[in-house]
């Protein structure tokens, strides 16, 4: 199994460059990005929780930008960014969590982490 988080934010440098300036102005947020990322750079608890989850859960967790994510994630999520979506065993994606379910971990990796948990173990 496999989750799939898609930031709401491009991968160039002009893209990672106009959401830094935008967020630092309040202009732009990403839920998501706030979860694994500090101002410059992955977050270290969030590697700490991504490790667990993969280590515990065996479930693997792979992130992109709204510009390089898969064809089939993009049709799933619809424009609707952050969002994390599951891809099965069989290939296929869903939705796993939505952005307004991602915001509501706050800023918190842990929160995000034990969330994921109780999801997967429904």
């Amino acid at each position: 199994m496999k989750l799939i988080g898609v930031y709401d934010a491009d991968a160039t440098l002009l893209g990672e460059v106009s959401y830094w300036i935008g967020a630092r102005f309040g202009l732009r947020h990403c839920s998501l990005c706030d979860i694994t990322h500090s101002l410059f750079r992955e977050k270290s608890q969030w590697r700490e929780c991504q490790s667990r989850l993969e280590h515990d859960l065996h479930v693997e967790i792979e992130t992109f930008h709204r510009n390089d994510q898969p064809d089939d994630v993009r049709a799933c999520i619809d424009g609707k960014y952050p969002a994390v979506v599951m891809r099965g065993d069989d290939g296929a994606v869903s939705m796993f969590m939505t952005a307004s379910e991602i915001d509501a971990c706050g800023a918190s990796p842990e929160k995000f982490a034990d969330e994921i948990s109780r999801r997967l173990a429904q």
